[in-house]
């Protein structure tokens, strides 16, 4: 696909199309991925203010419940194809929301503030953009809940599983800990 501007004679370089195209790819990548997920950042540098990036997850992938805890560490979240649910917990692993984001639906975006438990979870492929505050830090990006399993466990198939079917209310710790 070209893309063409009103003033053909200007080349600008400083433009990036982000297109069907892309996110085809992006899922393959992801699909080939032993974490089942894969991302295009946009910024230059993990140094930058603000991060934005394309994200492609696949069904089976598992992002663990976490929360940012520098206070202005906020996340937004916009899914361009496909639909993925987020999981809202309290500090007991209770989970107090769930919303559902999808590209053509009710709801496409999110903004989550500083500290707040959360996690993703899809039934099908998905492309969402994540736009957060930044410098990156690999060290103190997250802070992962003890009452989920981690990323490596045999136990994530299963967790994964309850993540998915939870509804409001639900305990994933005690689901958690059932599995253990």
């Amino acid at each position: 696909m070209q893309h063409q501007s009103i003033h053909q004679e200007t080349t600008l370089d400083n433009i990036q199309y982000f297109d069907k195209a892309l996110f085809k790819q992006l899922k393959q990548t992801a699909a080939e991925s032993p974490r089942r997920r894969a991302n295009l950042n946009v910024h230059k540098s993990y140094a930058d203010m603000v991060q934005r990036l394309f994200i492609a997850i696949m069904p089976d992938s598992y992002v663990r419940p976490h929360r940012h805890v520098q206070l202005h560490k906020w996340e937004f979240f916009m899914v361009v194809e496909g639909e993925l649910d987020i999981l809202f917990f309290n500090d007991e692993g209770v989970v107090t929301e769930k919303v559902t984001l999808a590209a053509n639906g009710e709801t496409s975006g999110i903004e989550i503030s500083p500290n707040t438990w959360h996690a993703t979870v899809c039934h099908s492929p998905v492309v969402f953009m994540e736009v957060k505050q930044g410098p990156y830090e690999v060290t103190d990006d997250k802070c992962f809940a003890s009452w989920s399993p981690e990323e490596k466990s045999d136990l994530v198939p299963r967790f994964l599983t309850s993540l998915k079917e939870a509804e409001v209310g639900t305990d994933v710790n005690h689901v958690y800990m059932s599995l253990t």
